[in-house]
């Protein structure tokens, strides 16, 4: 009888994504303060599903019924209300800075009972409202699940999360927020998307350049407040402003994704005097288990004699051809990686280099692992 224990050990290899920093526009690093993005909010109802909605345990939904029903004209006491055909959910979107009453915009809705799925409903009239409390559109409309549920005998069946879905275009904007660019008397703000102080001076200096009689003053890296006398119509003016090109500083980061080894660098990353040796090590056990059965199976008198188990081991060495990388003082990510290519490494193998690199303090740039 024959048992074999084998067991390998190998090392292997990487890849690098490099980015190159260049001339942006001044409305890719920086938006207008008090321009933005609000959250809008509100609490609806779906009916139509076909068994699946919220059990009668959600007095919630029930009662939002009957007070549905009420407003009809229709007095249904809450306690009469049995239907499983309808749920309770939050609908949620975003109110773009620039919409105007009359655009259409995409809601989420998600369940908040114990809904089994909200495939095949409608979204009544549902108000929505922002942290003020005005309602700034009105949503409604069939729902679009990507996934589904079914229950028969205990069995079930689901794909993705049947109980959150979409209405595209189903809220209609009917308040849009007004924004006053009084830019002569009350200035302009620039809010820089990445704060820097490098960034922020160049920003000035590429506006100053445009507007040579503009007051500029910034106290802050990620906000820059103008005040300009232009005779240009508001449109002209903001338009001028936000195409001025600037080249930001870049920041020295390394980020690696550990779940499908994507690794991104800046290509100005540097890198101090280091060696990195890689080579191909695997080690090879073998181990083979006899039985000895000396003078037969049987105890004569006189003698001790029985089966004997020997175990005979095999070690076997492999090594590759070993490579050595020395990166000189001051070189590059991307010089480093043509170097590297050499050793026929993998992808992760980069970020268990990197990680080495960054420990032994050679790598000056923030390492960010997701």
């Amino acid at each position: 009888m024959k048992y074999k224990q084998i067991f390998s050990i190998a090392i292997l290899g990487l890849f690098l994504i490099q980015a190159n920093a260049s001339n942006v526009r001044l409305k890719d690093l920086a938006r207008i303060q008090g321009v933005q993005d609000n959250p809008l909010i509100g609490y609806g109802l779906v009916v139509g599903l076909s068994g699946s909605g919220d059990s009668s345990n959600n007095q919630a939904t029930i009662q939002s019924l009957s007070n549905t029903l009420r407003s009809f004209n229709l007095i249904v006491d809450a306690k009469q209300v049995k239907s499983r055909n309808v749920a309770a959910v939050m609908v949620t979107t975003s109110l773009p800075a620039y919409a105007q009453q009359g655009d259409t915009l995409e809601v989420n809705v998600s369940s908040i009972g114990d809904a089994r799925s909200l495939q095949g409903g409608t979204l009544l009239l549902t108000p929505l409202e922002a942290s003020n409390g005005e309602v700034y559109a009105l949503a409604q409309g069939p729902l679009s699940v990507g996934g589904y549920r079914f229950d028969f005998n205990g069995n079930r069946v689901q794909k993705n999360h049947p109980t959150v879905g979409v209405v595209p275009n189903g809220a209609n904007v009917e308040k849009s927020i007004e924004y006053n660019f009084d830019i002569e008397n009350n200035g302009l703000t620039l809010v820089l998307n990445e704060p820097d102080f490098t960034t922020a001076q160049r920003i000035i200096d590429a506006i100053s350049t445009r507007f040579p009689s503009s007051n500029i003053s910034s106290d802050h890296p990620g906000k820059i407040k103008l005040q300009l006398s232009s005779q240009l119509p508001l449109m002209q003016l903001m338009s001028n402003i936000e195409s001025i090109k600037v080249q930001p500083d870049a920041f020295a980061r390394v980020v690696i994704n550990e779940r499908n080894g994507t690794v991104v660098a800046g290509a100005s990353v540097r890198i101090d005097d280091v060696v990195i040796s890689h080579g191909e090590l695997k080690l090879r056990i073998e181990t083979e288990f006899s039985a000895s059965q000396p003078n037969g199976f049987f105890r004569q008198t006189g003698d001790s004699i029985g089966s004997l188990v020997v175990a005979n081991s095999e070690l076997e060495v492999s090594e590759g051809e070993k490579g050595e990388v020395h990166a000189l003082p001051g070189a590059s990510i991307g010089e480093l990686v043509d170097a590297l290519k050499a050793l026929n490494l993998s992808t992760r193998d980069l970020i268990s280099v990197l990680q080495a690199i960054k420990q032994s303090g050679a790598l000056h740039a923030e390492l960010i692992i997701q």
